[in-house]
């Protein structure tokens, strides 16, 4: 079952009791788990073209609802960017299953679980106006997704290096492919990722993806803060996964064949905790 978020007045006004309550006993006495996922995030969240929630990390999601237990079934619920820590602390979803990079920041809305994968932003440009270093944003209009990480990093950049452009915020990443396809926006920064999956879709001639990362972040999934139990049986979860090997299989259903690269092998091996 899949919901999209509309976000309430008096939904937020009930933040603190909704989200005070321990996850896994409203799990379990509901038998409902609130899976929030982004319907734009390919290849780690996005809508399929059945209508239904995929990919790498909503994968990842699924194996925290099954060690949750035969009886309690999920639902999905459709998050934008600009609100998916509001749907966790606000008792709207109990994870959050998209690219989400920990920062000290976020933690002090919502918790983290072990990191699901490694990533960084990459561009989306035209072969005929290059953008391979941040040297060549000077005097670009550049789309990004709005509050995120990958705007952060875009700001900070262009004032270190005194970089004149300008910045097109966009509340998601279908309006910043748009903006590009239309010519509106000269290249589209975002999650290398999620660009890649973008071109590999086809329909992109004359387009290329930056072979450099801009930046490197930790992807991880969002949790309701201060739950303890419910953060452990989600690490648990993700650790057994990686120690057993059967990661293997989540990342190559949404990848392909092949070996994953080595920083996130090494991601891997690091979270692969013992259960003893």
């Amino acid at each position: 079952m899949t919901a999209t978020l509309r976000p309430s007045a008096s939904q937020a006004g009930c933040a603190g009791q909704a989200a005070s309550a321990a996850t896994l006993d409203r799990v379990r006495d509901s038998g409902v788990f609130r899976i929030g996922y982004r319907a734009d995030a390919k290849p780690y969240s996005y809508k399929n073209d059945r209508g239904q929630p995929a990919g790498y990390i909503v994968d990842l999601c699924l194996e925290v609802a099954k060690a949750l237990g035969p009886n309690v079934r999920s639902e999905f619920v459709e998050v934008p960017a600009d609100q998916r820590f509001e749907a966790i602390r606000d008792g709207r979803a109990d994870i959050l299953c998209d690219p989400t990079s920990i920062t000290m920041a976020r933690r002090e809305m919502v918790d983290f679980s072990l990191p699901t994968f490694l990533d960084g932003a990459g561009v989306l440009s035209r072969t005929s106006k290059p953008v391979r270093v941040f040297e060549d944003f000077a005097g670009k209009r550049i789309g990004v997704l709005e509050r995120t990480t990958t705007e952060e990093t875009l700001r900070g950049s262009l004032t270190e290096l005194a970089l004149k452009a300008t910045i097109v915020p966009v509340r998601d990443h279908r309006a910043g492919f748009s903006l590009l396809s239309d010519d509106k926006i000269d290249p589209y920064f975002a999650d290398r990722g999620i660009v890649m999956g973008i071109l590999q879709e086809g329909g992109w001639p004359g387009f290329e993806v930056s072979k450099s990362y801009f930046s490197y972040e930790t992807y991880a999934l969002a949790l309701p803060r201060d739950d303890g139990a419910f953060r452990l049986l989600v690490d648990r979860t993700l650790a057994q996964l990686y120690r057993t090997g059967k990661i293997n299989a989540i990342l190559e259903k949404t990848f392909g064949r092949g070996q994953p690269p080595d920083m996130l092998k090494a991601m891997i091996l690091i979270n692969s905790l013992p259960e003893k």
